[in-house]
């Protein structure tokens, strides 16, 4: 992907959205926040929210489940902290800075690991979901939300333009389906359980695989390269 867009990059472009991020993108994104939460709810249990930002969705997680947020951006989980205080979530059991390539839990400890408009916005996507896959329960769901990229047509050839930009922005706007596809298809270890539209304007889509019983996540094939 270049050095255009790797963790620096990443993490500065989000201090800068820190300030004005809920009311920039708090009632653009407020459908796919909540449809992810609803599906994540439909398993419950102990729930991983990476890149939970400025902790938009944690007041609506129901009480009975236990939530853990991690963002790579200590500006945004400053004011997810401050959230946590103001509406006393006393499920939300911990908040911490960390890199979604390298998640520093146990394997196979979470139900639900929720990633909202996140795979896009990460240098590594492949291996970030290895680590999504990782640290799941057999029979729990990665649940994302996401602007997935046009395979054709003037759309497709906008994103392609404005990628350069996007990236410094933190994301990528041309990111496909077929690489979540592929991913799936290599990693053996979780299938594709739906696929939706989502709002604004059907762009976006709000994705969950389960992870399979019984799945031993070593033995992994090498990740494919992308440019």
């Amino acid at each position: 992907m270049g050095a255009a867009f790797d963790e620096s990059t990443i993490a500065k472009a989000y201090a800068r959205w820190a300030p004005v991020y809920d009311l920039v993108f708090g009632a653009v994104f407020e459908r796919g926040r909540k449809a992810a939460v609803t599906a994540a709810e439909r398993i419950g249990g102990r729930i991983l929210e990476v890149g939970v930002g400025t902790g938009l969705s944690l007041p609506d997680y129901a009480w009975t489940n236990r939530v853990i947020g991690i963002d790579l951006s200590a500006p945004m989980l400053r004011k997810a902290k401050a959230r946590v205080r103001e509406h006393r979530l006393t499920n939300v059991d911990g908040l911490a800075v960390m890199d979604a390539r390298r998640l520093g839990f146990a394997d196979a400890v979470f139900d639900v690991v929720v990633a909202q408009y996140v795979i896009t916005a990460v240098p590594e996507p492949e291996a970030t979901l290895d680590e999504f896959a990782r640290v799941l329960k057999p029979g729990g769901e990665i649940i994302l939300v996401n602007h997935l990229g046009a395979e054709t047509g003037p759309r497709a050839a906008f994103e392609r333009a404005f990628a350069p930009l996007a990236r410094r922005l933190g994301w990528q706007p041309e990111f496909r389906f077929d690489r979540l596809a592929r991913w799936a298809a290599r990693h053996g270890g979780v299938h594709l359980i739906e696929r939706r539209a989502m709002p604004p304007l059907g762009h976006f889509s709000l994705i969950r695989f389960a992870r399979l019983d019984g799945f031993a996540g070593e033995h992994l094939a090498p990740a494919p390269a992308h440019a």
